[in-house]
């Protein structure tokens, strides 16, 4: 019996800096980078799957604001994987307090710790893989993203009131628990703070340039590199896994369905009077480039179909499989001056990976709802 309590004994830590200054000091990074990346989160997801009553209210301005919303968020997160991992160290030798629960009260605590733990690695390591796009789970990524993230928002608020008395109290260098802590410890604690800062440092150093160009020479880590791809502009779904072959596209012809529908072949299409724009491509993986997009002005073919000022526009794709094969948007969006039915990419013809034979391209405006091979428009 002794031999047995010997083995079930917890185990018991030596190293210090396992404290509550060190947990709160990694804790408050944390939770700005949490912060950001759940507030930009829903930024993303309101834009790729609007409600019906914001639909038509989304403003297409600025241009760039999603890329940065979207880069904002991808770099939040990924600063957030080391950041968490370092919280994890300062404070798992309280997962090993023994009785494991000592009241009620304290059995909730340590079930809300237990899921905001297992909700942040969960929301971490999956939009992780999101960003490789690898996904080797069955569930459908993007809902499943957006709920978890409500729940890791509601666990940190949670987590943050039942903590709060110690957070209060370890907060500066100068508040009573902090103090109270052994004075040896301050420098290795500083140089802990360090490391973690570098490594976070690091992470978004060796990533942001996905998104912020002007440090895409540092972008090793990153899975998409801007300038990298067929005429320029990086692809994340070719025209091969779309199903869209040269076959598809040889007959092709566009049709615009609305109180006056028509159809167009791609030389009639060419012949109408032409547009260009400046335009970042961003898509939900992080990575975004600008680029020169030449077409016809969407809302010149919804007028020449008898569309009203208030009408929307759904989007038909010649893709044979994918969850964006029809896109759909409100009347902000598909009036603007800058969105187009893309024939060219930086004075090319489009390739058959960017579109071909034709594409949308609209300002502030996730890349997986700027359609490829458009084959009908609907006024909506």
């Amino acid at each position: 019996m002794d031999g047995m309590r010997q083995r079930l004994r917890p185990p018991s830590f030596s190293g210090r800096l396992h404290d509550a200054r060190t947990a709160t000091v990694i804790g408050r990074w944390l939770g700005a980078a949490i912060a950001v990346c759940f507030l930009t989160g829903l930024v993303s997801h309101w834009l790729q799957h609007p409600p019906r009553w914001l639909v038509n209210e989304l403003p297409p301005r600025p241009v760039w604001g999603y890329r940065l919303t979207q880069g904002l968020h991808v770099a939040s997160g990924l600063a957030a994987i080391p950041l968490l991992l370092a919280k994890l160290w300062a404070v798992y030798p309280r997962l090993w307090v023994w009785p494991a629960v000592r009241s009620v009260g304290h059995g909730l605590e340590r079930l809300s710790v237990g899921v905001l733990v297992a909700a942040a690695v969960f929301q971490l390591f999956t939009g992780l893989l999101n960003i490789v796009e690898w996904y080797p789970w069955p569930f459908s990524f993007v809902p499943v993203h957006f709920a978890v993230a409500w729940l890791v928002a509601g666990a940190v608020l949670l987590h943050l009131a039942v903590k709060a008395p110690q957070i209060r109290g370890h907060w500066g260098r100068r508040s009573p628990g902090t103090l109270a802590l052994p004075p040896e410890d301050a420098p290795d604690r500083r140089s802990l703070f360090v490391a973690v800062g570098a490594a976070v440092a690091a992470v978004t150093l060796t990533t942001v340039g996905q998104a912020f160009t002007p440090l895409r020479r540092l972008d090793l880590l990153a899975p998409r590199h801007p300038g990298i791809g067929p005429q320029g502009l990086p692809v994340n779904r070719t025209a091969a896994a779309a199903g869209v072959t040269a076959a598809t596209v040889r007959n092709w012809r566009l049709e615009v369905r609305g109180p006056r529908r028509y159809t167009l072949t791609l030389d009639e299409l060419r012949s109408l009077p032409q547009a260009e724009a400046v335009l970042p491509i961003a898509c939900v993986e992080g990575w975004s480039a600008s680029a020169r997009w030449g077409g016809v002005r969407v809302r010149d073919l919804m007028e020449r179909a008898g569309a009203s000022r208030d009408a929307g526009l759904r989007v038909v794709s010649m893709e044979v499989r994918g969850a964006y094969r029809v896109m759909e948007m409100g009347r902000e969006y598909a009036h603007d001056p800058l969105t187009l039915l893309a024939l060219t990419l930086n004075g090319e013809v489009l390739s058959a990976d960017h579109g071909f034979p034709a594409r949308i391209i609209a300002p502030n405006r996730p890349g997986v709802l700027q359609t490829k091979w458009v084959t009908r428009l609907e006024v909506m």
